[in-house]
């Protein structure tokens, strides 16, 4: 004889009734999530057409011999894109330029935050003046910079005033130094805001017990405010790396498709293979700065997790 097992009646009461759940979900819950899905297949249909089935044509060009015979090569394109000395210097000059600018602007954007978290007075306005970069255009930007390191520009006629010799600002090394001030002069403001916003985020009674038990300022700082902020830090370094990686379009407007040694960046060398329909060298070229960034994001990544962890916890 079979028994009937006997059930638990605040069990029973607690049981849903009326609607059936498969998977997990209810009705409701499964028409909530198809009239979502629905919301957001626009987004998802563009990020497909115009980012994601891109990067795999680029793929495909990188590994085949010409866009009209479409033979496989494997490696053969990598191989001769690292032999070529205008991809070494543009790979050497962009991965110099990324070490060199985005330490500089996220250390001083967030020591402006600092200083401006501070009860200094006109705050409000130092905010303003950092920000004035980004509502600029970037044709407006190139023209001050220009009218400033031109030969016959601001910086010479103030050296020639005080009996200093001219110098050619973009036509020598002393170029790198005038696009990675440009550099921070564009982007300082932004990530000051960010780290703003995620200073006024930490506990302030956290702050309070480090001041009670009689931690300086420079110990807050580096125990307290700077783990919190690693999140930001990262996010703000992220950003940064990649704008580095943009910064062609100022350097290009001010110095045209082949500028000084020390302005050759990646993206000219893709931009002058895009002219010669050269694909499968800009195609690599493009797979390379893809997979350098990736790995770039990924040990920012690890090491935030780690620093971070503490603050988690």
């Amino acid at each position: 004889m079979s028994r009937k097992t006997k059930t638990n009646p605040a069990e029973e009461e607690a049981r849903p009734r009326g609607k059936k759940r498969r998977f997990g979900l209810s009705r409701r819950e499964r028409a909530e999530r198809f009239a979502t899905s629905f919301y957001m297949f626009p987004s998802l249909a563009g990020v497909l057409t115009f980012f994601i089935l891109p990067f795999f044509v680029v793929i495909y060009y990188s590994l085949i011999d010409d866009t009209s015979s479409g033979i496989f090569v494997g490696i053969d394109n990598f191989t001769r894109l690292f032999e070529n000395s205008a991809f070494k210097l543009a790979l050497r000059n962009t991965g110099l330029f990324s070490v060199t600018a985005v330490p500089l602007v996220v250390v001083l954007a967030l020591a402006l935050a600092v200083l401006l978290d501070a009860n200094v007075p006109y705050k409000s306005t130092f905010r303003t003046i950092f920000l004035s970069p980004m509502i600029v255009p970037a044709a407006s930007v190139i023209l001050i910079w220009q009218v400033l390191f031109d030969f016959n520009g601001v910086v010479n006629s103030a050296i020639s005033f005080f009996g200093g010799d001219p110098v050619e600002w973009l036509k020598s090394d002393y170029g790198y130094l005038v696009v990675v001030m440009l550099f921070l002069w564009k982007n300082i403001g932004y990530n000051m805001i960010l780290f703003m916003s995620a200073l006024a985020e930490i506990p302030q009674d956290v702050l309070e017990a480090a001041q009670l038990d009689g931690a300086g300022a420079m110990r807050t700082f580096f125990r307290i405010r700077l783990p919190y902020l690693s999140s930001t830090v990262l996010f703000v370094t992220i950003l940064s790396v990649i704008n580095s990686f943009k910064v062609f379009r100022e350097v290009y407007l001010l110095t045209g498709d082949y500028p000084y040694e020390s302005l050759y960046m990646l993206q000219h060398y893709m931009n002058n293979m895009f002219e010669r329909l050269d694909y499968q060298k800009l195609s690599a070229a493009a797979v390379v700065m893809a997979i350098a960034l990736v790995i770039i994001i990924a040990v920012l990544f690890i090491v935030e997790n780690r620093f971070g962890k503490d603050v988690e916890g």
